[in-house]
């Protein structure tokens, strides 16, 4: 995910950072905040900056290195559960919304716009001088756009339809080059794709992950359900357990695969949000199991748009800038910084891991001041 949201600043009057509805019942509640979304965000932010920058992309550890093609690796979970949770705050959203008197129109007219910068957004931070502009090779398309477009796809969805509407043989499919997204892409954006001959994030691709976000909506209307708190989390983990497995399943047919967003990756990484969210809900909302362990969760979780921010600042110059070592042989930041860490750090999974974890700690130091003062930055 080296896609990064850039998005107009305000100052926004969130929940308090210690306690979020203290006492609700979100069963009693349409509008009421879980912590368990929040928690929710805020570990996928930081497993996102973990995973953006480690010092060696080759001498990592497996689990914050992204698959080649087929399989997945816990790096792979990251997106689709973003668009999962983007899926489960529309309906919260929204519902909360309509019960204010906004019409269907309005909210949809706000969701198009909202759609329009982020794709405007993702399109200019692929130029940004941070990351590297060179117009020959300017990428159109990336992880903001594909959430733009999913977040679209669902809006419309969820304002107009019941939620029971919501969610090749002779083509090489499966081939990294020849698979008929790739061509797509190659047709419409030549010269302007992450991996020169195909992109992760690319047109047919973003099809099946608005699946992903459907499957969040699903989520959010059982979440906000007249069922009992422990059957709700009971269903999001059965759920979750039938996605993981019929996803490991469906995987050897059709081979799990986060480029394509094949559809068993769609069931096998909706699987995996469901479980974790039901786990999170059921120790925060049912065991009401907080306190100060969850403040520098939330410092990513509700302010997850200046974390993309962050990971930008980080990102950016350690891939784009480059610094001359001993012998003379131009690196970049990071690479500098990895060979600095490996003199240092007995291994070189672990000297990426270091750079990894610091990377972490510098984008959360930023969000914790943002979070001191109470800013919070939303489109």
């Amino acid at each position: 995910m080296k896609d990064i949201f850039v998005p107009i600043m305000s100052t926004a009057q969130p929940l308090s950072p210690a306690a979020p509805i203290p006492g609700a019942d979100p069963a009693k509640s349409d509008s009421g905040r879980l912590m368990s979304i929040d928690i929710f965000r805020g570990l996928a932010v930081a497993g996102m900056i973990l995973v953006d920058n480690p010092g060696s992309d080759d001498k990592a550890y497996w689990p914050i290195q992204h698959a080649q093609w087929n399989g997945w690796t816990p790096a792979d979970l990251i997106f689709p559960s973003f668009l999962f949770l983007v899926g489960v705050s529309l309906v919260f959203s929204f519902s909360a919304r309509l019960r204010r008197g906004e019409s269907r129109i309005h909210i949809l007219f706000h969701a198009f716009k909202r759609s329009v910068i982020l794709i405007a957004i993702g399109v200019l931070v692929n130029a940004s001088p941070i990351i590297g502009l060179d117009l020959h090779t300017w990428r159109l398309l990336g992880v903001t756009q594909r959430i733009a477009l999913c977040y679209l796809a669902a809006a419309i969805l969820v304002l107009w339809s019941g939620w029971r509407g919501q969610p090749g043989r002779d083509i090489p499919f499966m081939d990294p080059v020849r698979n008929i997204g790739a061509w797509l892409d190659r047709k419409l954006f030549p010269g302007r794709l992450y991996n020169e001959t195909r992109d992760p994030e690319g047109i047919i691709g973003t099809i099946p992950a608005i699946a992903t976000a459907l499957i969040g909506v699903v989520t959010g209307h059982w979440l906000r359900s007249a069922r009992s708190t422990r059957t709700r989390a009971v269903g999001l983990l059965c759920f979750g357990i039938l996605g993981l497995v019929t996803g490991q399943a469906w995987n050897r047919w059709f081979p799990i695969n986060k480029n394509l967003w094949t559809s068993s990756f769609v069931l096998f990484t909706a699987g995996f949000a469901l479980v974790l969210l039901a786990l999170l809900y059921w120790a925060l909302e049912i065991k009401r199991w907080r306190g100060a362990w969850t403040i520098p969760i939330l410092v990513f979780g509700m302010n997850a748009i200046a974390g993309f921010v962050a990971d930008c600042l980080v990102y950016g110059p350690g891939y784009s800038f480059t610094a001359k070592d001993s012998n003379g042989v131009a690196l970049s930041w990071h690479e500098a910084a990895q060979a600095r860490l490996e003199s240092i750090v007995p291994s070189a999974a672990n000297a990426s891991l270091v750079y990894s974890v610091v990377a972490v700690l510098f984008c959360w130091m930023l969000l914790w001041f943002l979070w001191r003062k109470r800013i919070f930055i939303k489109i």
